[in-house]
């Protein structure tokens, strides 16, 4: 696991590198843009991916858009993404089939 990925900042942490409070950061949580695992205690963690997605969100959001609009933009995103990935997969195998 790469140490990008791991969730080990609490919310304080990732508010004081973000630049937003703990409630927009929870609201965000609410509005399911950002998706933080919970310790035993309850506590959310947060990764360093998580940090980079949330200036993301801040971004958007100071550009006017709305949570609904950058969740229908981030899925758009994974299905072009795993589409790419389809074609990129059946191309391989058309390839190796000609070999």
């Amino acid at each position: 696991m790469s140490y990008k990925t791991k969730k080990v900042m609490p919310i304080g942490i990732v508010s004081e590198l973000t630049g937003l409070s703990p409630r927009q950061i929870r609201y965000y949580e609410e509005r399911k843009l950002i998706f933080p695992e919970r310790s035993k205690g309850g506590t959310r963690k947060y990764s360093f991916l998580d940090v980079e997605r949330l200036m993301y969100i801040a971004e958007k959001m100071e550009d006017g858009l709305q949570t609904y609009e950058i969740r229908r933009m981030e899925k758009q995103k994974n299905q072009e993404e795993l589409r790419r990935e389809m074609l990129r997969g059946q191309l391989n195998a058309a390839f190796r089939q000609r070999t």
